[in-house]
Protein backbone atom coordinates (compact mmCIF):
# COMPACT_ATOMS: atom_id res chain seq x y z
CA UNK A 1 0.00 0.00 0.00
CA UNK A 2 1.35 3.64 -0.68
CA UNK A 3 0.84 5.51 2.36
CA UNK A 4 1.93 5.11 6.40
CA UNK A 5 0.66 3.53 9.46
CA UNK A 6 -0.79 6.83 10.40
CA UNK A 7 -3.24 6.77 7.51
CA UNK A 8 -6.97 6.06 8.08
CA UNK A 9 -7.44 2.04 7.99
CA UNK A 10 -7.81 0.72 4.32
CA UNK A 11 -10.50 -1.60 5.34
CA UNK A 12 -13.21 -0.83 8.06
CA UNK A 13 -16.26 -2.75 9.05
CA UNK A 14 -18.83 -2.66 6.78
CA UNK A 15 -22.86 -3.25 7.18
CA UNK A 16 -23.59 -6.18 9.01
CA UNK A 17 -21.58 -9.41 7.25
CA UNK A 18 -18.98 -6.52 5.07
CA UNK A 19 -16.12 -5.34 4.95
CA UNK A 20 -15.54 -1.95 3.65
CA UNK A 21 -12.69 -0.91 1.71
CA UNK A 22 -11.55 2.70 1.85
CA UNK A 23 -11.67 5.18 -1.48
CA UNK A 24 -8.60 6.10 -2.55
CA UNK A 25 -6.35 3.89 -2.15
CA UNK A 26 -3.46 2.84 -3.69
CA UNK A 27 -1.11 0.11 -3.76
CA UNK A 28 1.90 -2.32 -6.27
CA UNK A 29 1.27 -5.82 -5.83
CA UNK A 30 4.33 -7.60 -7.83
CA UNK A 31 4.95 -4.46 -10.24
CA UNK A 32 1.00 -4.71 -11.33
CA UNK A 33 -0.74 -1.59 -9.91
CA UNK A 34 -4.49 -1.61 -7.70
CA UNK A 35 -6.33 1.31 -6.66
CA UNK A 36 -9.94 1.15 -4.47
CA UNK A 37 -11.07 4.07 -6.98
CA UNK A 38 -12.87 7.26 -6.15
CA UNK A 39 -15.58 4.71 -3.88
CA UNK A 40 -14.08 2.01 -2.46
CA UNK A 41 -15.74 -1.36 -2.71
CA UNK A 42 -17.66 -3.12 -0.29
CA UNK A 43 -16.65 -6.63 0.09
CA UNK A 44 -19.28 -9.89 1.36
CA UNK A 45 -18.62 -11.95 4.48
CA UNK A 46 -19.46 -15.78 4.72
CA UNK A 47 -21.99 -16.24 8.08
CA UNK A 48 -20.62 -18.30 10.30
CA UNK A 49 -23.06 -21.16 12.05
CA UNK A 50 -19.86 -23.22 13.17
CA UNK A 51 -20.51 -22.50 17.05
CA UNK A 52 -16.94 -21.56 16.86
CA UNK A 53 -14.74 -17.82 16.08
CA UNK A 54 -13.66 -17.43 12.35
CA UNK A 55 -11.02 -15.45 11.29
CA UNK A 56 -10.98 -14.66 7.41
CA UNK A 57 -8.17 -12.58 6.04
CA UNK A 58 -9.20 -9.04 3.27
CA UNK A 59 -5.96 -9.91 0.69
CA UNK A 60 -4.86 -8.02 -2.08
CA UNK A 61 -4.68 -10.76 -4.72
CA UNK A 62 -2.72 -11.13 -8.25
CA UNK A 63 -3.95 -13.58 -10.43
CA UNK A 64 -1.87 -14.48 -13.46
CA UNK A 65 -4.49 -15.82 -15.04
CA UNK A 66 -5.60 -12.97 -16.53
CA UNK A 67 -2.83 -10.23 -14.15
CA UNK A 68 -5.36 -8.26 -12.47
CA UNK A 69 -5.30 -7.63 -8.87
CA UNK A 70 -8.16 -7.19 -6.94
CA UNK A 71 -9.08 -6.75 -2.71
CA UNK A 72 -10.74 -10.18 -1.68
CA UNK A 73 -11.77 -11.47 1.18
CA UNK A 74 -10.21 -14.90 2.01
CA UNK A 75 -12.40 -17.38 4.48
CA UNK A 76 -10.34 -18.97 7.34
CA UNK A 77 -11.31 -22.54 9.16
CA UNK A 78 -13.40 -21.85 12.35
CA UNK A 79 -11.03 -22.31 14.87
CA UNK A 80 -7.78 -22.20 12.81
CA UNK A 81 -7.00 -18.83 12.97
CA UNK A 82 -6.57 -16.47 9.84
CA UNK A 83 -6.17 -18.88 6.37
CA UNK A 84 -2.57 -18.81 4.71
CA UNK A 85 -1.20 -16.59 1.67
CA UNK A 86 -0.94 -17.78 -1.45
CA UNK A 87 2.35 -16.49 -2.58
CA UNK A 88 3.29 -18.21 -5.88
CA UNK A 89 6.25 -16.48 -7.59
CA UNK A 90 6.87 -17.05 -11.49
CA UNK A 91 4.40 -16.77 -14.52
CA UNK A 92 1.43 -18.63 -12.90
CA UNK A 93 -0.78 -18.86 -9.84
CA UNK A 94 -1.44 -15.79 -7.23
CA UNK A 95 -0.15 -13.64 -4.98
CA UNK A 96 -1.51 -12.23 -1.98
CA UNK A 97 -0.63 -9.50 0.46
CA UNK A 98 -2.63 -8.59 3.80
CA UNK A 99 -4.87 -5.77 4.06
CA UNK A 100 -6.71 -6.81 7.68
CA UNK A 101 -7.93 -9.56 9.27
CA UNK A 102 -11.65 -10.33 10.15
CA UNK A 103 -13.36 -12.23 12.95
CA UNK A 104 -16.62 -13.35 12.89
CA UNK A 105 -18.18 -14.90 15.97
CA UNK A 106 -20.12 -17.46 15.41
CA UNK A 107 -24.45 -16.65 14.51
CA UNK A 108 -22.99 -13.17 14.51
CA UNK A 109 -24.54 -10.37 12.28
CA UNK A 110 -21.55 -7.68 12.45
CA UNK A 111 -17.71 -8.28 12.08
CA UNK A 112 -14.59 -7.15 13.94
CA UNK A 113 -11.35 -5.78 11.36
CA UNK A 114 -7.80 -5.41 12.72
CA UNK A 115 -5.68 -3.93 10.49
CA UNK A 116 -2.87 -5.78 8.46
CA UNK A 117 -1.45 -3.25 5.64
CA UNK A 118 1.98 -3.94 4.13
CA UNK A 119 3.17 -0.49 3.21
CA UNK A 120 5.42 0.15 0.21
CA UNK A 121 8.26 2.23 1.94
CA UNK A 122 10.86 3.70 0.55
CA UNK A 123 14.21 3.23 -0.85
CA UNK A 124 17.68 3.81 0.42
CA UNK A 125 18.86 6.78 -1.44
CA UNK A 126 22.25 7.68 -2.39
CA UNK A 127 23.00 11.54 -1.87
CA UNK A 128 25.38 13.53 0.07
CA UNK A 129 25.23 15.41 3.32
CA UNK A 130 23.94 18.36 1.24
CA UNK A 131 21.58 17.10 -1.13
CA UNK A 132 19.35 14.99 0.88
CA UNK A 133 15.41 14.32 -0.54
CA UNK A 134 14.39 18.16 0.45
CA UNK A 135 10.77 16.58 0.99
CA UNK A 136 10.91 13.26 2.67
CA UNK A 137 8.55 10.97 4.09
CA UNK A 138 8.18 9.28 7.27
CA UNK A 139 10.90 6.14 6.87
CA UNK A 140 12.80 7.01 3.98
CA UNK A 141 16.31 6.49 4.66
CA UNK A 142 19.45 8.03 2.61
CA UNK A 143 23.08 7.18 2.38
CA UNK A 144 25.40 10.11 2.51
CA UNK A 145 28.89 9.29 0.30
CA UNK A 146 30.34 11.89 1.77
CA UNK A 147 30.29 10.96 5.36
CA UNK A 148 29.58 6.85 5.28
CA UNK A 149 26.45 7.90 7.34
CA UNK A 150 22.81 6.33 6.58
CA UNK A 151 19.87 8.63 8.04
CA UNK A 152 16.24 8.15 8.49
CA UNK A 153 13.01 10.67 8.06
CA UNK A 154 11.21 10.88 11.84
CA UNK A 155 8.78 13.37 10.15
CA UNK A 156 10.87 16.10 11.68
CA UNK A 157 14.23 15.25 11.46
CA UNK A 158 17.32 13.26 9.58
CA UNK A 159 18.80 10.63 12.54
CA UNK A 160 21.62 8.80 12.01
CA UNK A 161 20.76 5.11 12.55
CA UNK A 162 24.21 3.65 11.05
CA UNK A 163 27.10 5.28 11.57
CA UNK A 164 30.93 4.50 12.30
CA UNK A 165 33.40 7.02 12.36
CA UNK A 166 36.15 5.28 13.29
CA UNK A 167 39.09 6.62 15.34
CA UNK A 168 39.49 10.75 15.47
CA UNK A 169 42.49 12.15 16.52
CA UNK A 170 41.07 15.31 18.32
CA UNK A 171 44.31 16.57 19.29
CA UNK A 172 44.53 20.65 18.69
CA UNK A 173 48.30 22.12 19.59
CA UNK A 174 47.69 24.99 22.22
CA UNK A 175 50.93 26.81 23.39
CA UNK A 176 50.78 25.82 26.96
CA UNK A 177 50.12 22.43 26.86
CA UNK A 178 51.13 18.99 25.28
CA UNK A 179 49.39 16.33 24.44
CA UNK A 180 51.44 13.18 25.74
CA UNK A 181 48.70 10.78 25.24
CA UNK A 182 46.26 11.42 21.88
CA UNK A 183 42.49 12.43 22.65
CA UNK A 184 40.13 10.32 20.64
CA UNK A 185 36.47 10.66 19.28
CA UNK A 186 34.65 7.33 18.14
CA UNK A 187 31.20 8.06 16.63
CA UNK A 188 28.77 4.77 16.10
CA UNK A 189 24.75 5.42 15.22
CA UNK A 190 24.62 8.51 16.54
CA UNK A 191 26.53 8.09 20.17
CA UNK A 192 29.53 10.17 20.39
CA UNK A 193 32.25 8.03 22.68
CA UNK A 194 35.45 10.80 23.69
CA UNK A 195 38.40 9.59 25.39
CA UNK A 196 40.29 12.67 26.44
CA UNK A 197 44.60 12.02 26.28
CA UNK A 198 46.70 13.45 29.13
CA UNK A 199 48.50 16.91 28.78
CA UNK A 200 51.56 18.10 30.29
CA UNK A 201 52.08 21.67 31.15
CA UNK A 202 54.66 23.31 29.10
CA UNK A 203 54.14 26.91 30.10
CA UNK A 204 54.34 28.90 33.99
CA UNK A 205 52.66 27.90 36.87
CA UNK A 206 48.47 27.89 36.10
CA UNK A 207 46.39 29.61 39.03
CA UNK A 208 43.63 27.88 40.69
CA UNK A 209 41.75 30.63 39.76
CA UNK A 210 42.69 30.94 35.84
CA UNK A 211 40.66 28.55 32.84
CA UNK A 212 42.70 27.04 30.79
CA UNK A 213 42.36 25.55 27.30
CA UNK A 214 43.55 22.29 26.95
CA UNK A 215 45.05 20.68 23.69
CA UNK A 216 41.79 19.27 22.33
CA UNK A 217 39.07 20.26 20.06
CA UNK A 218 35.55 18.22 18.72
CA UNK A 219 35.17 18.07 15.68
CA UNK A 220 32.11 20.84 14.57
CA UNK A 221 29.49 17.96 13.50
CA UNK A 222 29.73 16.11 16.75
CA UNK A 223 29.28 18.55 19.11
CA UNK A 224 26.07 18.28 21.32
CA UNK A 225 24.19 20.85 20.20
CA UNK A 226 23.08 22.22 23.75
CA UNK A 227 24.67 20.60 26.71
CA UNK A 228 27.94 20.84 27.89
CA UNK A 229 30.19 17.63 28.86
CA UNK A 230 31.78 17.48 32.03
CA UNK A 231 35.01 15.14 32.56
CA UNK A 232 36.92 14.49 35.96
CA UNK A 233 40.14 14.01 36.09
CA UNK A 234 43.86 13.60 38.76
CA UNK A 235 46.75 15.51 38.38
CA UNK A 236 50.50 15.61 39.24
CA UNK A 237 49.97 15.44 43.25
CA UNK A 238 46.84 13.31 43.36
CA UNK A 239 44.80 16.62 43.17
CA UNK A 240 41.11 16.43 41.58
CA UNK A 241 40.19 18.78 38.60
CA UNK A 242 37.25 19.00 36.06
CA UNK A 243 37.43 19.50 32.62
CA UNK A 244 34.47 20.62 30.07
CA UNK A 245 33.63 20.58 26.54
CA UNK A 246 31.75 23.47 25.53
CA UNK A 247 28.30 22.88 23.69
CA UNK A 248 27.04 24.27 19.80
CA UNK A 249 24.87 26.74 21.91
CA UNK A 250 27.12 27.68 24.61
CA UNK A 251 26.86 31.56 25.79
CA UNK A 252 31.39 31.11 25.72
CA UNK A 253 31.24 31.02 22.26
CA UNK A 254 34.94 31.04 20.76
CA UNK A 255 35.44 27.66 23.54
CA UNK A 256 32.43 25.81 22.00
CA UNK A 257 33.90 22.28 21.07
CA UNK A 258 36.78 23.15 22.57
CA UNK A 259 38.03 21.14 25.60
CA UNK A 260 39.20 23.31 29.02
CA UNK A 261 40.51 22.87 32.62
CA UNK A 262 37.94 24.72 34.20
CA UNK A 263 38.21 23.27 38.45
CA UNK A 264 41.86 22.53 39.51
CA UNK A 265 44.33 23.67 41.87
CA UNK A 266 47.53 25.73 40.93
CA UNK A 267 50.01 23.52 38.36
CA UNK A 268 52.98 24.33 37.39
CA UNK A 269 55.26 23.27 34.66
CA UNK A 270 55.87 19.83 33.84
CA UNK A 271 53.00 18.77 35.40
CA UNK A 272 50.09 16.71 34.19
CA UNK A 273 46.53 16.38 34.09
CA UNK A 274 45.04 12.69 33.60
CA UNK A 275 41.53 12.02 32.85
CA UNK A 276 40.14 9.49 35.28
CA UNK A 277 37.70 8.62 32.62
CA UNK A 278 36.16 9.44 28.89
CA UNK A 279 32.38 11.08 28.10
CA UNK A 280 29.45 9.90 25.84
CA UNK A 281 26.79 12.00 24.33
CA UNK A 282 24.20 12.03 21.74
CA UNK A 283 24.64 13.60 18.60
Amino acid sequence: MYGTPADPAVVRPGVGLTVAVRAGVYASLRGHAWSSGTEGDVLPVAANSSGQTRVDRVVLRLTRADWTVRAVVKTGTPGGGAPSLSQATGDTGTYEIPLAEVSVLSGANSVTVTRKELWVGTRIRPATSTTRNPLPIVGEQAYETDTGITRQWTGSSWRAIVEDSGEINCNFAVSSWQATVDSILEVKNGIATFRPGSFKRTAGTLSASADSKLPAVIPSRYIHPTRDQYILGYMTGAEVCRMQIYSKSSSETQRRGELWLIHHPGIAKNEYVLPSSGVSWVI
